[in-house]
């Protein structure tokens, strides 16, 4: 049963009370539309195929956000970078929006808008949050809610990098060379030894910032890695250079080898190193790939390095190889 009444503002209000159902109300401009509406919302009832839409119709995007940062995103191992893409999701006028009322038409134009503003690998990943978003609320809270991120074109994946640390005629002037000056003369006293570690290992940022003394064997010459991205524990060989870099630290009380740093400190610290070296577009992520091509280059083959850098696929493991054609010229000689 349906009931029409017109309120102050001249919008209809509209209801529909069956039973078995929840009762449903919903405000229109016109009278007609709201008998729309009821036919809509009664065939579906009397075809049990009936959802309801209230609580997508009152939810903001922003409440659904505030919930999958907190039941979500921080069991996940990139908990940090993806809860600082959150927090500046809920300040864009988006997550003001009811999720009922969102469309392709809205994901494409904040697409769009981004787009302007930074990278389309940034633009990707902010959209993966939404999508994924949209998902859980319907499969796992139970919000009657389509996906509008599947109505539309995700920007086209960015160049795989490639930069490396160039050398230079007179070596004492290599980026490399300047980096470790800069990073000697970084307040974090573990900033410089950090970095020489990554170009020996091939190891991630976190795993570096999460090794402990537990799984180190100097002995053996190898750091065992319990925890890592792809969620497969790895043993690392450790080069000659490496083990002198863990000889020369301090022991922690706590049992980590570089006690107190966090991942956010490093890249901090990192990007402050390669401004006062004059080190233009160097990422700290940059250095596991200088790491891998290196190991290559001492002639490892592909097993071998992925056994080290833990890639399960070596696809993935061929885009971080660029071989300098100089190098492989000597070679042909």
């Amino acid at each position: 049963m349906a009931s029409f009444r017109k309120r102050n503002s001249g919008r209809w209000q509209v209801q529909v009370r069956k039973k078995g159902y929840p009762t449903q109300t919903k405000s229109f401009r016109s009278k007609a539309a709201g008998a729309r509406w009821v036919r809509s919302i009664e065939y579906e009832m009397d075809q049990g195929l009936f959802v309801s839409r209230n609580e997508a119709e009152t939810t903001t995007v922003g409440e659904l956000l505030d919930r999958y940062l907190i039941e979500y995103t921080a069991d996940k191992k990139g908990a940090v970078p993806e809860a600082c893409r959150i927090r500046m999701l809920l300040r864009h006028p988006l997550a003001k929006r009811f999720i009922a009322s969102v469309r392709g038409l809205d994901m494409a134009r904040y697409r769009d808008e981004r787009l302007k503003k930074v990278s389309a690998d940034s633009v990707r990943r902010e959209l993966t949050i939404l999508s994924q978003l949209f998902e859980v609320s319907r499969k796992e809270w139970g919000i009657f809610v389509h996906n509008p991120v599947r109505e539309i074109k995700l920007p086209k994946k960015g160049k795989a990098r490639d930069r490396r640390l160039q050398n230079a005629e007179n070596g004492s002037d290599s980026e490399e060379s300047r980096l470790f000056a800069a990073c000697r003369r970084c307040r974090n006293p573990y900033l410089l030894p950090i970095v020489r570690f990554a170009l020996e290992t091939a190891m991630r940022q976190g795993e570096i910032v999460g090794l402990r003394w537990l799984h180190v064997d100097l002995a053996r010459r190898t750091a065992f890695l319990p925890d890592t991205k792809n969620g497969q524990p790895r043993t690392v060989p450790l080069s000659s250079v490496a083990v002198e870099v863990l000889n020369a630290l301090p022991r922690s009380i706590h049992g980590e080898v570089f006690p107190g740093v966090t991942t956010e400190a490093v890249k901090q610290a990192f990007t402050r190193a390669t401004r006062r070296a004059q080190i233009e577009d160097l990422h700290f992520h940059d250095l596991r790939h200088e790491a891998t091509t290196r190991l290559f280059e001492r002639g490892l083959n592909i097993i071998e390095v992925s056994s080290i850098t833990g890639h399960k696929d070596l696809q993935m493991l061929r885009r971080y190889t660029h071989l300098r054609a100089e190098d492989l010229a000597k070679k042909l000689m």
